[in-house]
């Protein structure tokens, strides 16, 4: 069994509607470390970070908002990311999508180290592929993806460890795009497996190919659960809900599938707003979520009532 790290990272500060920075504590409070004890794994929790001051950096665009504090939570959840994964799993409790500037760039140093290369699935309405320099919004949450990827325009944040060849990503879901990054898109050979992609070939077909291509590699996964992923009738608590998402049984299947190939070394949960939530609906069926990934199959899965 797995030795699972819970680390929480209240991160509110990539995007403008607050409320992500109660996630973590929506989702112990929804049962997570009981979920993952009750498959018999161990469990650590090891609490919410706190960042250092932020800095001061600027960008040039002028859009952009938080910049310092963005920076301050990459730093520390880079460090926390490359401590936890010589430990166990991490699983990254958000907060939004901006987290995964950081813990992308701790597991991939990490990988790094083993001389391993890594991948990354990416469970996910949007690309999240702008710079600081591209974005309109100014929401920092819509860049991890690039920087993980090497483009420039993130002077103000650390290097990334390794940047990531396009063909270790994929993008799984996708169904929102700016203009700028579908341009930004077409220069790189991501799989891009938007809705229109899994209702041609089915879930199953385009995600074994990725996670072959892993096996292959001995590589690492790193997995990153966006709420929106989902579709909002099934997940309402999120700021940026895109209609067309993910139903309840294909995201097990996606979960069910990626424990089954034994590949994921990392995970974040992301972008849980559980003001927007009804009862907890959401943080519950995130964490019923985290259950597949580790391990409950379609037949245990427990009566729920909302």
């Amino acid at each position: 069994m797995t030795h699972c790290i819970l680390i929480g990272a209240p991160v509110d500060e990539g995007q403008r509607r607050l409320g992500c920075l109660m996630g973590p504590a929506a989702y112990r409070v929804a049962g997570l470390a009981r979920t993952l004890a009750e498959l018999g794994h161990s469990v650590e929790d090891r609490g919410d970070l706190i960042p250092a001051p932020g800095r001061g950096e600027t960008c040039d665009n002028p859009a952009v908002h938080h910049l310092p504090e963005v920076v301050a939570w990459t730093e520390a959840l880079a460090a926390a990311a490359t401590t936890a994964m010589g430990a166990g799993l991490p699983i990254f409790l958000g907060g939004d999508h901006s987290l995964a500037l950081g813990t992308l760039s701790g597991v991939t140093a990490h990988a790094e180290t083993l001389d391993r290369p890594q991948f990354v699935l990416w469970l996910d309405a949007h690309s999240d592929f702008h710079t600081p320099l591209t974005t309109v919004s100014g929401n920092l949450h819509g860049t991890p993806m690039a920087y993980a990827a090497g483009r420039s325009g993130f002077d103000a944040l650390p290097p990334f460890p390794a940047p990531i060849p396009a063909e270790r990503i994929c993008m799984f879901g996708i169904r929102s795009v700016d203009p700028a990054e579908h341009a930004a898109l077409l220069r790189y050979d991501i799989a891009m497996n938007d809705m229109r992609v899994l209702d041609e070939r089915g879930i199953v077909a385009p995600l074994r190919e990725f996670l072959d291509r892993v096996r292959a590699a001995n590589g690492l996964l790193h997995v990153s659960l966006d709420v929106d992923f989902l579709d909002p009738s099934i997940a309402p608590a999120v700021g940026t809900t895109v209609p067309g998402g993910a139903t309840f049984r294909e995201a097990h299947l996606v979960c069910e599938l990626l424990h089954e190939s034994g590949l994921m070394t990392s995970l974040d949960l992301v972008e849980l707003n559980p003001f927007l939530d009804d009862r907890g609906r959401t943080a519950k069926l995130i964490v019923d979520l985290v259950g597949s990934l580790m391990g409950r199959k379609v037949f245990d899965r427990p009566t729920r009532s909302f």
